[in-house]
């Protein structure tokens, strides 16, 4: 049976950095991926790299956000050097449009949370904005400038992470579908097509499918939807190219986004549906994309379409990431993400290489905890079964 230090189970983006972290600190590493690596939630995703909450149960997760973004530029550069790729990060902003009669409240209210939460944003007049962004929409009249935020193409990054998990010396194993893990005298060892694999650590990071792992737990095996109960969100998109509109800036509303890529390519999105393991896109879904693109650059309308795809983003039922060791020793976890994953990657690597390597981190997670799950459970059961008061 091959043993390693630690296994890393999912090689999207957030378990590649994780091994390639790891492997870092001289630790031998392996990652396992059912299918080629990186064609999950990571591939479909549009790369923006945005710190400020999109829903109020996003707060928690700003400070993770903020500190991820500051590690961005090295986090890149240190992947580019590991790999000899190039990846496109570009830090140019966002501009936040609000569209309703009432945009202008609207995005004083943002501006005013994002001042209480340490985030960069300020008014700017329609007529600044077009300058800036002469495709925007002439019609919108208040729109807020975000310039902390910054755009990587995913595709590229992904790609790049693994070929420097694997010139790390990253054991790089594919279409390994793994079924269970189990704990056998303080040794995880994860079954993979019905063969054993031991390590010192297991980071279970496999997106929505975490909670389909150790299903079978009358063989002893681990159900990971104890501690990780993801389940599929549907996100749509669209790639086009435009004669018309050249964008430098992620134009967003409530309603959709833009993206632009260094290859001139505007990544349009998204949907959110939860529809199962559904990966196929609609007309329903397609036409809304586009009608929130088109109100944000009108000139959209002709663009050339050149691809359409669906990802499957790890959602939580409090729709925080779970990041961090289980009760079982040696077992953690990293996934649930949402629309985070790109972002979050290089605080959830350093998060987990600090556990695993020093048994501590000095950042603030508990919040993230995979044992607020179980112990939630726990406490439903207890509940559950207290007698009814007379």
């Amino acid at each position: 049976m091959k043993n390693y230090d630690v296994l890393v189970v999912g090689a999207g983006l957030i378990g590649s950095s994780i091994a390639l972290e790891l492997a870092s600190q001289n630790l031998q590493v392996a990652l396992l991926d059912r299918q080629q690596p990186g064609r999950e939630a990571s591939w479909a995703a549009a790369g923006m790299l945005s710190p400020g909450p999109d829903a109020p149960e996003a707060l928690p997760l700003v400070p993770l956000a903020k500190e991820s973004l500051r590690l961005y530029p090295d986090f890149v550069s240190s992947i580019e050097e590991a790999s000899g790729y190039r990846v496109a990060f570009v830090r140019e902003g966002a501009l936040e449009i609000f569209h309703d009669s009432d945009g202008a409240a609207k995005r004083d209210r943002l501006l005013a949370e994002y001042a209480e939460l340490g985030l960069i944003g300020a008014v700017i007049s329609p007529e600044a904005a077009r300058a800036s962004e002469p495709a925007l929409n002439p019609s919108v009249n208040a729109i807020a400038w975000l310039p902390g935020e910054a755009t990587v193409d995913p595709r590229q990054l992904l790609e790049a992470a693994i070929a420097a998990a694997k010139n790390s010396g990253v054991a790089i194993l594919t279409s390994q579908s793994v079924t269970s893990v189990l704990s056998e005298s303080g040794v995880s060892i994860v079954v993979a097509n019905g063969q054993k694999i031991s390590a010192g650590n297991v980071v279970i990071a496999a997106g929505s499918f975490c909670g389909s792992i150790g299903q079978d737990t009358a063989r002893g095996a681990i159900g990971m939807a104890r501690y990780a109960p993801t389940h599929p969100v549907r996100g749509q998109m669209i790639a086009m190219r435009s004669k018309k509109v050249k964008l430098k800036k992620v134009l967003r509303s409530g309603h959709g986004y833009i993206v632009p890529r260094t290859d001139g390519r505007i990544i349009a999105g998204s949907t959110l549906e939860n529809v199962g393991f559904n990966r196929e896109t609609t007309p329903e879904g397609l036409r809304k994309i586009l009608d929130a693109a088109i109100a944000l650059a009108p000139g959209l309308a002709d663009a050339e379409i050149v691809e359409t795809w669906a990802g499957l983003r790890p959602g939580t039922p409090d729709h925080l990431p779970i990041i961090g060791p289980t009760d079982v020793p040696g077992l953690l976890i990293a996934t649930g993400h949402y629309r985070n994953g790109i972002l979050l990657a290089p605080a959830t690597a350093k998060l987990i290489r600090d556990w695993i390597v020093e048994g501590k981190t000095s950042f603030s997670a508990e919040e993230f905890s995979p044992l607020r799950f179980s112990t939630a459970n726990s406490q439903a059961a207890t509940t559950k079964s207290l007698p009814a008061a007379s």
